[in-house]
């Protein structure tokens, strides 16, 4: 499937209804206004109650303030049920305990280089300045952290200082910090929880300002709710195929996202006048190989390409055969922005019997023989005696690939530097049978999202807030505050750190 190269700056409702994303724009619809009921009337309604909504929630019930959580799922939490849950600050009780030094600022320097500076400057300001604290909060009700914590980094490039750690049980820890604190606010009455129920509309005066929401439960009823004030922390649209190709001009190659990844959030923030940014930022990671042919589908597994997790026996062609990237370069951001400039961002790794036989698993726990015999019934898995033969099989231009692996013999053969750069030779690609596994680029996170501005507002195309509706999480996009990489810590923490500053003090109920 060939990529498709579209620009996606600013979305606005405008754009998709008269574009054709259907899917999308058929959530955009206007909903016919229920009379609300009095009785119902809360100084704010969390849509979400997640990552971002139960630190919202918390702090807007600290201050005495009626709040609403609705939720779609049957828990709270989001997506802290499969989260790795890393998360990254200056200024930590986990830095003080190793005495480590660090600043906000140097954080900020550290991301913006990581991500080159396309994360937005503001938000990314605004992050740094408060992430510990953040992080302090959750320490402060029992949030623990792996022993060897706080590192530079793993998996993406590193900072320069330890201000990166997760817990034990990674993002169900931090679950476990907060939801005691909901469920005590909701004992005393300052929050009520609404599980199972869905945000289907936004209701507006005729200024345009958020007044409630419209909610419908599991059986199909629908109630309007009034409210002071709406955030939007409903996460994004990774499990929505329409959705995120039309947002980011990318097919949703993985299936691996929260099912609840549908993207409503965007559509209510753009139903009420917002516009989206961020699309442009996609990155798309490493290694993960289909179970089918098809998109999406979900992964059998994910190879690691990483070399600080495991050195490349393996090279690395695209869809011509041909390389295009050194395997063992040091910026994990420069291997997948290579990965993201080939046809569909697929990438194939081929090697030989002696490297299948001697190297650590491609595959993660898989022995040798389970490659091989996923040649015979696996549609990613490819063997052949000869190496034209085996880019056949593979859909890979035979002469290419052929000229690939010879180049890349000779220059290991005669200790010259390899074509790509490529340090890590230990042995030749020289005798069948070969192979090759057929990996796809992916993700599991929305780059694009609602355009906010540093007090959290759901900006309009025009400059102008939308009043009293604000969102926080990743329904504001990876890409404000990650920018274009995987930069460590650069979603889980913002959303806590903005869900946090929302309920303590940006929201206004005078």
């Amino acid at each position: 499937m060939p990529l498709m190269k579209r620009a996606h700056l600013v979305i606005s409702r405008r754009t998709l209804l008269a574009g054709t994303g259907a899917a999308l724009s058929a959530g955009l619809l206007p909903l016919p206004a229920l009379k609300a009921d009095n009785q119902q009337s809360w100084d704010l309604i969390v849509i979400g109650g997640g990552t971002a909504g139960m630190p919202t929630a918390l702090f807007a019930a600290q201050r005495s303030k009626r709040v609403l959580i609705i939720e779609k799922a049957a828990i709270l939490g989001g997506t802290l049920d499969r989260s790795t849950g890393q998360v990254a600050a200056a200024g930590t009780v986990f830095q003080d305990a190793k005495s480590i030094d660090d600043t906000p600022d140097a954080h900020y320097d550290d991301i913006m280089r990581i991500n080159e500076g396309t994360s937005d400057p503001a938000l990314t300001r605004l992050f740094v300045d408060n992430a510990g604290e953040s992080l302090n909060w959750l320490a402060a009700n029992g949030y623990q952290v792996r022993p060897e914590h706080p590192v530079t980094g793993s998996g993406h490039d590193h900072f320069r200082t330890p201000r990166y750690q997760w817990g034990m049980k990674n993002g169900w820890s931090i679950y476990e910090a907060m939801a005691p604190l909901v469920a005590q606010a909701e004992a005393a009455g300052r929050i009520t929880v609404q599980l199972n129920t869905s945000a289907v509309g936004l209701m507006q005066d005729g200024s345009g300002s958020v007044t409630g929401v419209v909610s419908e439960s599991a059986d199909g009823s629908r109630r309007d709710y009034r409210a002071r004030q709406v955030v939007l922390a409903s996460g994004g649209c990774a499990s929505n195929p329409a959705m995120y190709e039309e947002l980011h001009g990318v097919p949703l190659y993985c299936q691996i996202a929260h099912p609840n990844s549908q993207g409503i959030g965007l559509t209510l923030g753009l139903s009420a006048g917002g516009y989206l940014r961020g699309g442009d930022k996609y990155a798309a990671l490493p290694g993960a190989i289909l179970t089918e042919a098809k998109f999406p589908s979900p992964p059998t597994a994910i190879s690691s390409l990483n070399p600080d997790l495991r050195a490349p026996w393996e090279v690395l062609v695209n869809a011509n055969g041909e390389r295009f990237v050194q395997e063992d370069h040091p910026s994990m951001n420069h291997i997948e922005h290579a990965i993201g400039k080939q046809p569909g961002h697929r990438h194939w790794a081929i090697f030989d019997q002696a490297i299948l036989d001697t190297a650590p698993p491609l595959v993660p726990d898989w022995t040798a023989q389970q490659v091989m015999d996923a040649c015979d019934t696996h549609p990613m898995f490819f063997s052949a005696d000869s190496l034209g033969s085996l880019g056949v099989k593979a859909g890979l231009n035979p002469r290419k690939l052929a000229a690939s692996i010879e180049a890349y013999n000779a220059a290991r053969e005669n200790n010259r530097p390899d074509p790509f750069g490529l340090k890590h030779r230990p042995l030749p690609i020289a005798n069948g049978p070969y192979y090759a596994v057929q990996m796809q680029g992916w993700t599991v996170i929305s780059f694009a999202g609602l355009s906010v501005n540093t007090r959290l507002q759901v900006m309009q195309a025009n400059g102008e807030p939308v009043q009293n509706l604000y969102a926080v999480g990743e329904v504001i996009g990876a890409g404000a505050t990650s920018g274009r990489a995987y930069t460590n810590g650069m979603l889980v923490t913002p959303g806590i750190t903005f869900g946090r500053l929302l309920g303590q003090q940006i929201l206004k109920f005078s």
